[in-house]
């Protein structure tokens, strides 16, 4: 093979191969790398904000379904998108584009009255028109008691991120290990156009002030949103306060659905430690749908 001829001038004489410097090398090394780099970020964020974010579970208004350490997907794409599907809730989006109205039994996160600056996960029990109330701890929904089934106990092991309610609700094994027993029933909710109602386990610990309720009517463009563990979930059966109840959520605040638990954690890991990464893995939570 020949080597390239130099280049010639118009007087006929050879023109030198111009000769990179090392600077102008490492030059356009860091500005290929700031433009993968910005590149990538923007693909993340559109990821995050049209397709799927991780939210974490930090309290227990959602067992038995749910538990403090879970770390989830949410779909963003099944109610639409507003401004709060962007991080930081910035208003690129006018009003609410492509919506849909969630199912009743959905498990949705949303951004939570009256304040809208903090992401909360409850389940969809009232659609517009619908007049929700709870009675003797039973809930009802359009005047129609939901059937409400005892079922086994929900045994959740104590840790780092589960401790039980009650003292009265902790037991203890021949092996020292403790666990929160708690009264579990399975609700299930009116068949709604022509699909069958949604089945969910539920909590019942006792009797509280919430079991007994005035009766709800869910405006047009709004939800009534409540905790599987009903007697430990601020939802809309409180008023909307900032570090209490939510209120009626308007479907405006709706951030995505619930599809799979990805990771659990139950808080015994240490960093500096990282055997214990693997111990406290609840891998059997991993991978769970909804």
């Amino acid at each position: 093979m020949t080597d390239p001829l130099p280049s010639v001038a118009a007087d006929g004489a050879a023109e030198p191969a111009p000769i990179q410097s090392a600077a102008t090398k490492r030059e356009k090394k860091e500005e290929n790398f700031f433009v993968f780099l910005f590149k990538l970020v923007v693909i993340v964020l559109c990821f995050r904000s049209f397709v799927f974010a991780p939210f974490n579970i930090p309290s227990e208004s959602m067992l038995p379904r749910l538990e403090t350490g879970d770390y989830l997907l949410a779909a963003k794409w099944p109610y639409g998108y507003s401004r709060h599907s962007l991080p930081l809730s910035v208003p690129l989006i006018p009003g609410r584009i492509m919506p849909h109205q969630p199912e009743r039994g959905d498990v949705a996160i949303f951004k939570a009255p009256p304040l809208n600056d903090t992401d909360y996960i409850k389940r969809v029990i009232g659609l517009p028109g619908d007049q929700v109330q709870m009675i003797g701890g039973t809930l009802y929904l359009n005047g129609v008691a939901v059937p409400k089934v005892r079922v086994a106990d929900a045994v959740i092991p104590v840790s780092g991120n589960t401790q039980c309610y009650l003292p009265v609700y902790e037991v203890q094994d021949a092996d020292g290990s403790r666990a929160c027993t708690y009264p579990r029933f399975r609700e299930t909710l009116p068949a709604s156009q022509g699909r069958p109602g949604k089945s969910y386990y539920v909590l019942d610990l006792g009797t509280t002030p919430q079991d007994d309720t005035a009766p709800f009517l869910v405006p047009e463009g709004s939800l009534f949103m409540m905790g599987d563990n009903r007697d430990n979930s601020m939802d809309s059966r409180f008023p909307a306060v900032p570090g209490a109840g939510i209120g009626i959520v308007p479907q405006a605040n709706l951030v995505g659905r619930a599809t799979v638990v990805m990771f659990s954690t139950d808080g015994s890991a240490s960093w500096i430690k990282p055997w214990t990464w693997f111990t406290a893995t609840r891998w059997s939570r991993i991978g769970g749908t909804f």
